[in-house]
């Protein structure tokens, strides 16, 4: 299999300056699905310094806000024309189910659009009243320059456009690295903003391990701005390597997320079937390879037997398989790597006295699920204790541990101990007690009866070790501009400081 054309810089498909490439596998069978180029050092310089080269021709960054907004819209609209097409290449190049991959598709163009209007209206500065008629002081936004965008292999295209719509939005230059593992969406993305007549550099594709690649990008003193979504120890090296050039940086790391439900919002039998369905599409969705899955289930003890049972009838009937068959709910994890991962969690956990309720093991081969797949059982474990590994740990699979309390005050103090904070959820038909206790969980996002739904509009972010910076919303597009304080004195004089 020849490799397709994944590099993108300056302008022009190239391959690797090594001429080395890379076997994407599909997760559902391991079998070659594409074949990559796989940059280095060379080939990232390269691409540093083309976009460098465009930021600083103002190319990009002096195209009025009108015109730059408009290309997020063409661009939105090719994604829409394109989205059987990318839903299928994130399906197959992720393993998750094909309908979301389409949901991804029209979250991806519900971003840029949103950016597209989000920067169209924003205001041209903000006046500062300097305390006389003759000076003019204004507070304005600028881009940022050259930004390094560093995005994961769970939520390829989701979130390369969470950086790539506001970085362009604000007039900046980018270099994206895509994980080697799931390229295939953001290369797509790239040839339709080429498409949609984004300027030669402005965008800049490399493909390639996060060392060599995303270390070079990180470091590099023509970058700008580092932004990085996936775990934690990658995060830090991130960071430690842009800190001798004080760049900025925006982290979006892991999770553990709580899933706080209290026995009144299981009062009647409606309650009750929406807070276990919600439970199950918290930790399930995408094989739990997700940063905000809620995979630690805390119920309030008088609801526990009933609520686990159900739980674990309704987990056991998950259809798992490969994402593009009809009818499959939950597809492989993503590598050989995540499963070997998922496995070494659940021996620790049993080791450690959890109890295997379903799952626990790799199923039986079946037409739509091949031997050779890297699948795994949606698995719950009964009786786990906040001391256990796989409830500290970002576990990044199908994996829901259960721990119970008493008291609301138990229930806040089991949430909070993390050193987490990305998200989490309170279930309850109490509407003063759900907003208190929401208000009182440190996670950057809460929500209360529902799990998983983000808006464009609202920002996303964590406490603790989850990250710093902000994604979507306002603060979204502010990531990517810098504040400059523009001071006029409309009729200058000598100052008269000293005496000469």
């Amino acid at each position: 299999m020849s490799a397709i054309e994944s590099m993108y810089i300056g302008g022009q498909w190239r391959p690797a300056a090594s001429g080395t490439t890379r076997e994407i596998l599909d997760p559902a069978d391991a079998t070659v699905l594409a074949v990559v180029s796989e940059g280095g050092v060379e080939d990232t310089d390269a691409a540093v310094e083309a976009a460098r080269r465009a930021f600083d021709s103002g190319t990009w960054p002096n195209t009025p806000t009108a015109e730059r907004a408009a290309l997020l819209r063409r661009t939105a609209d090719l994604l829409q024309r394109d989205r059987e097409e990318i839903a299928l290449i994130e399906s197959r190049d992720t393993g998750k189910t094909l309908e979301e991959g389409r949901v991804d598709v029209d979250d991806v163009t519900a971003a840029f659009r949103y950016f597209a209007d989000l920067v169209t209206n924003a205001s041209g500065g903000r006046v500062v009243d300097a305390g006389s008629p003759d000076v003019h002081s204004v507070v304005v936004h600028e881009p940022v320059g050259v930004c390094a965008l560093i995005t994961p292999w769970n939520y390829p295209l989701l979130q390369a456009s969470w950086k790539i719509a506001p970085a362009l939005a604000a007039g900046n230059t980018f270099v994206v690295k895509p994980s080697e593992i799931t390229p295939l969406s953001t290369v797509h993305l790239v040839r339709l903003l080429a498409e949609a007549g984004l300027p030669e550099g402005v965008a800049n594709l490399v493909t390639g391990a996060g060392d060599p690649v995303g270390a070079r990008m990180s470091s590099h003193p023509a970058v700008d701005l580092v932004s990085f979504t996936g775990g934690l120890a990658s995060g830090t090296k991130v960071a430690a390597a842009a800190a001798p050039t004080v760049k900025k940086v925006a982290l979006e790391l892991g999770g553990k997320n709580p899933n706080v439900v209290f026995a009144d919002a299981c009062a009647t039998e409606e309650r009750f079937d929406t807070a276990v369905d919600q439970a199950l599409n918290a930790a399930f969705i995408h094989s739990g390879q997700v940063c905000s899955a809620g995979g630690r289930l805390i119920l309030e003890e008088s609801v526990h037997d009933r609520f686990v049972t159900e739980l674990v009838r309704r987990a056991r009937r998950i259809r798992l398989g490969r994402g593009t068959e009809p009818g499959v709910e939950c597809g492989p994890l993503a590598s050989q790597q995540q499963l070997d991962k998922t496995e070494d969690y659940v021996a620790s956990a049993l080791a450690e006295g959890a109890v295997v309720r379903c799952g626990g093991k790799r199923p039986e081969p079946s037409e739509v699920r091949p031997a050779t797949g890297y699948f795994y059982e949606p698995t719950v474990l009964d009786h786990c204790r906040r001391d256990m590994r796989v409830v500290r740990e970002e576990t990044f699979g199908p994996i829901l541990t259960v721990e119970t309390f008493r008291t609301e005050d138990e229930a806040v103090a089991l949430a909070n101990d993390t050193e987490y904070g990305l998200a989490g959820a309170v279930f309850s038909a109490d509407t003063a007690r759900a907003r208190r206790v929401a208000a009182r969980l440190r996670h950057g996002t809460v929500w209360i009866n529902d799990f998983h739904p983000y808006l464009p509009q609202a920002e996303w972010g964590g406490f603790g070790t989850s990250g710093v910076g902000r994604e979507l919303g306002p603060s979204g597009l502010d990531e990517y501009r810098e504040t400059k304080h523009v001071y006029e004195n409309l009729r200058p004089a000598p100052v008269r400081w000293f005496a000469g």
